[in-house]
């Protein structure tokens, strides 16, 4: 990659000399933008896509692009995968985003697409935030779509279900992008400390503290590090104490695959089962703080509704199930009120564990009695030979109708009276 500079000779102002420096115009751009990767073999974290067999390397391959919808989390790759399948396939990128974009610009972009038509270019549009675009302006793409005329790219972070119209979901491929590990997130950043030059100024506990800030966006990775290199001196550490200040805020001490993880959830589901709601909501908000996963927490709390709710408060299952569709559909930060909510709606909430202990006697019970005979009474009799042997005999197929002997198994049922 050449690199761009801008050169300042010396001049004299008021009878003093400045001397000649020069500009690194490259430097002057943001870190995440320089670290962009051009190549599909230097993309990190999304191997299931670019990886051999992967469905971008085959579409690169072929050498025939298809319109695709890319879904997943801010700072994953999107737009850098994008711009790489515009490469490869020697393609005439147009770039917009839905936030600002208007009819005007869209309009100009099928002119465009129409002069490459004629030159044989490919076009392919990317639309960053497709979601933010409403039915219609998502409309207007269709015919283009449809002829072949543009091939459309479009990025989000929301539900494609929900947020992009089915006719164009119907014509593109969505590809789902996942969420940089913690590993994929110091493989990024490592790079970034070679280019910035300060690999002997930050320690691991550092570059893990870093890793665990960004909660997967590598974009926001490198900005922080960025920052904080440049609120040290030259020869000066790279600290966490550093990494927090670059951040805006102080770390929560919270390992996704540690203590902190299982110790603060579990402080969590105990307040919300003692029904102390200050206490559920603190820690919802620790775990808010932290970066985890709000399908997480809300899967959890459907667990709990069950558990320990149960039948004392029938609506509680129901109102963390939609509370898990909700934060589905709506994300977050929005979603953070939709688990508050719920949360303390699941606190305040009669408790019983009946359901709970119930289900646990009889797993029990099955694991120890596993082939006991089903009785005949309640066997289903489907031809005259099972029925004179008895098959469904005396049983009447009405509600709530008892017949005289037990619906268990004779050896179960004893166990049972004996118990």
């Amino acid at each position: 990659m050449s690199v761009e500079t801008s050169e300042r000779c010396a001049v004299s102002y008021s009878g003093v000399s400045f001397l000649c420096y020069t500009i690194n115009m490259e430097e002057r751009r943001p870190l995440a933008e320089r670290m962009r990767p051009e190549k599909l073999d230097d993309v990190v974290g999304q191997e299931k896509l670019t990886g051999a067999g992967g469905v971008l390397r085959k579409i690169i391959e072929k050498r025939e692009p298809v319109s695709m919808i890319f879904w997943g989390p801010a700072g994953t790759g999107k737009t850098t995968l994008a711009r790489i399948v515009a490469n490869e396939m020697k393609a005439d990128f147009i770039e917009v985003s839905a936030v600002s974009a208007k009819k005007a610009d869209v309009e100009q972009v099928i002119k465009r697409a129409r002069e490459n038509w004629n030159l044989k270019i490919r076009t392919i549009l990317f639309v960053d935030e497709i979601h933010r675009f409403n039915k219609a302006q998502q409309d207007a793409f269709l015919p283009h779509v449809e002829s072949g005329l543009i091939v459309l790219i479009g990025a989000t972070t929301e539900n494609p279900s929900f947020e992009v119209i089915s006719p164009l979901i119907s014509r593109s491929r969505v590809v789902v992008l996942e969420r940089l590990s913690g590993e994929s997130t110091k493989k990024i950043i490592n790079r970034a400390i070679g280019v910035l030059g300060v690999g002997k100024r930050i320690d691991d506990r550092a570059i893990d503290m870093l890793a665990e800030v960004a909660n997967g966006d590598a974009r926001r990775a490198l900005g922080t590090l960025e920052v904080a290199a440049g609120l040290v001196g030259p020869r000066s550490k790279i600290t966490i104490k550093t990494i927090e200040q670059a951040a805006g805020r102080k770390v929560p001490s919270y390992d996704k695959k540690g203590d902190g993880h299982y110790d603060t959830i579990s402080a969590f589901i105990k307040s919300m089962r003692a029904g102390d709601a200050d206490a559920a909501l603190y820690y919802l908000a620790r775990m808010v703080a932290a970066g985890e996963d709000a399908k997480f927490i809300a899967r959890r709390m459907v667990i709990f509704a069950s558990e320990d709710i149960g039948i004392a408060g029938n609506g509680g299952l129901n109102l963390a199930v939609s509370a898990f569709a909700a934060i589905e559909r709506v994300g977050m930060p929005e979603g953070e009120i939709i688990l508050s909510h719920v949360v303390y709606a699941l606190t305040k909430s009669q408790k019983s564990r009946e359901t709970y202990n119930e289900w646990q006697k009889f797993k029990g019970i099955a694991e120890r009695f596993p082939d006991a005979p089903v009785p005949l009474h309640i066997r289903n009799g489907v031809t005259r030979l099972m029925r004179d042997l008895d098959y469904g005999k005396g049983y009447k197929w009405e509600t709530g109708f008892k017949h005289e002997k037990s619906y268990l198994p004779d050896e179960v049922a004893k166990f049972l009276n004996e118990k």
